[in-house]
């Protein structure tokens, strides 16, 4: 009989590739977690861990328990934050995925009325992009996912409820003022992620051209540092611009090309009472 042991041990050598760091995160010995290992591969009659010189990897069969147990142990893992939640929110724990610029600006406001009003509940944070925030909301891992998506993203909302925040309008970010799109049609272009350089390039086809996109990095700091050393221009959406501002940037909005800011959670509601009210809490503070 497989036990939540067994899977949470699984789980984490899975996340680690290693028995000696899931040891760690779990403050087991390395023997203890081979015992585990072990007995779980004995009740499931299956081979899940190869040897591979020093190291480990999982077999497929072992990947395809990991996958589940992570699910397995996100759930259980949810359902004792949500009982606890039930005896009035007094302790417990909430957990969100979110993006760079929006955990830089609105959350650290919204976790700060979230522990006024409820100073018993953990709040757990990771920075992910929104594709992998949903996966990790899928699999149990968190309770609230931060995710943007543009006009043409394509829905992938099986189970998942999301929650309008609000419209981050994208603006032009350039070295001189007064300049439009259509004057750097022929200048380098600064890309970010692959899903927003998807969005750069077709504001810019919109305006008549494709553009030159030899600079790429996802940091924002990187990206405005660039511009501002006359290295080439871009855009970026205002939450970005909100949580730091080089000097030496122009910023032109651009108003037909906003992207739709989202709180999402999975699964039947209600939600648990304390996921309702870091819900609460984001909203209040935008």
């Amino acid at each position: 009989m497989l036990t939540l042991t067994q899977l949470t041990v699984l789980a984490a050598v899975a996340r680690h590739g290693s028995v000696t760091e899931a040891a760690k995160e779990l403050h087991y010995t390395q023997p203890a977690v081979s015992h585990h290992l072990a007995r779980l591969e004995a009740a499931t009659g299956a081979k899940l861990i190869q040897r591979v010189g020093r190291g480990i990897r999982l077999t497929p069969e072992g990947e395809l328990l990991a996958a589940r147990a992570a699910e397995i142990v996100g759930r259980v893992d949810a359902a004792a934050t949500e009982l606890a939640a039930r005896v009035g929110l007094r302790a417990g724990r909430v957990r969100m995925a979110g993006f760079q610029s929006i955990l830089s600006t609105i959350v650290p406001t919204a976790a700060a009325t979230l522990a006024r009003a409820h100073p018993g509940i953990e709040l757990g944070l990771v920075d992910v992009h929104p594709v992998e925030a949903l996966r990790m909301l899928r699999a149990g891992q968190v309770d609230v996912a931060l995710v943007f998506r543009y006009a043409d993203t394509p829905r992938d909302e099986d189970g998942f409820r999301l929650v309008h925040l609000l419209d981050d309008p994208l603006y032009l970010v350039t070295y001189e003022p007064g300049r439009t799109i259509a004057d750097h049609r022929d200048d380098t272009w600064i890309g970010g992620c692959a899903r927003c350089q998807e969005e750069l390039t077709s504001v810019c086809r919109a305006a008549g051209f494709t553009p030159r996109i030899s600079l790429v990095s996802d940091d924002m700091v990187v990206m405005q540092a660039l511009v501002a050393a006359r290295m080439g221009v871009t855009t970026l959406p205002g939450l970005a611009l909100r949580a730091h501002r080089t000097p030496g940037i122009h910023t032109t909005e651009l108003p037909d090309n906003p992207r739709h800011i989202y709180a999402v959670t999975y699964g039947d509601p209600p939600d648990p009472p304390a996921t309702t009210a870091l819900l609460h809490a984001i909203q209040a503070s935008i």
